[in-house]
């Protein structure tokens, strides 16, 4: 396929490209910047100069392509406050690119977080069978799968808060940088609350596997462990920082977590059974504590890292 991704000079486009790539499939990455496209380049990928908020760009990318990997999401605004403005772009973009596949069977992956489903209400132990009417980021997610009515064979990948691999760790980047500078390694409560994680490597594999395969209006989990404490993964950075670990009461949560604190929080278990059972999905890399405590980096790399 002539694939075009959106996102595709961040970390989890740094999987997903090069796994299309060995598989076969020429892939178009989309870049804002130059920096973007040079990221794009060393991954093999051609570049199309463009961002969310060029409508048109992305219909046309759209129609030239055979199929759609969209990962892109503004994650600066998210954390600058914007987190509507963030939301909002996301839809128009799987919206206008939806509209230009319309009626052509082609293929169309979209991106959620397991999290966003947690913020609107849903409780327990996540499955692909979850489904909400509407919210931040559940309405992209709702359009996107729409299109399976519209003659677009579309799923959506749901990322756990924690995909990580090579040093950067997902949202637990976030909280590697805020234990450095704390001094200690916090976190919520009791620290029972429960983060999904996958490898992306892994992860990158179950988007190629939804492109090429997954079955009109699909949700699909990336979540190789279904929950890991908040406590353990503190303990962890902890432990490699060499750093005291200590709770965070709930009425400091925003002040010492930032813009992590309307997720740190979150109970979030999450099974991916459905989607191993559709598409012959099997994770094989490390999980997440393991790679925290095999970082031969993690001072630095892990530290720096974004949470993109």
């Amino acid at each position: 396929m002539r694939v075009f991704v959106t996102g595709a000079s961040g970390h989890i486009a740094s999987a997903v490209i090069p796994e299309l790539l060995s598989a076969g499939h020429a892939v178009t990455g989309l870049a804002r910047s130059d920096r973007a496209a040079a990221t794009v380049r060393s991954l093999g990928a051609d570049v199309r100069r463009g961002d969310l908020d060029d409508l048109d760009g992305l219909g046309a990318a759209a129609r030239e392509a055979d199929g759609i990997v969209h990962l892109a999401f503004k994650h600066e605004e998210q954390h600058s406050g914007d987190f509507a403005g963030a939301i909002d772009a996301d839809l128009r973009a799987v919206e206008a690119m939806g509209a230009a596949l319309e009626g052509s069977d082609k293929a169309f992956v979209g991106t959620n977080a397991t999290g966003a489903l947690i913020l609107v209400g849903s409780q327990g132990r996540l499955t692909e069978h979850d489904v909400r009417p509407g919210g931040p980021r559940i309405d992209a997610e709702n359009a996107a799968i729409a299109l399976a009515e519209r003659g677009v064979r579309s799923s959506v990948v749901r990322l756990p808060p924690t995909v990580h691999s090579s040093g950067v760790y997902g949202f637990v980047s976030g909280l590697i940088e805020i234990a450095r500078a704390a001094g200690f390694a916090g976190y919520p409560g009791d620290g029972n609350n429960r983060w999904p994680s996958a490898d992306a490597r892994d992860v990158g594999r179950l988007y190629r596997l939804a492109l090429e395969s997954a079955p009109a209006g699909s949700r699909l989990h990336a979540v190789a462990e279904e929950g890991i404490a908040l406590r353990d993964i503190a303990a962890a950075i902890g432990r490699r920082l060499g750093v005291p670990v200590a709770s965070i009461a709930e009425e400091d949560a925003g002040r010492h977590f930032g813009h992590l604190s309307m997720f740190v929080g979150l109970d979030n278990p999450t099974s991916s059974e459905i989607t191993r059972d559709t598409l012959g999905w099997a994770p094989t890399r490390p999980g997440l504590i393991s790679a925290l405590d095999e970082d031969p980096n993690f001072a630095t790399e892990a530290n720096a890292a974004s949470a993109g």
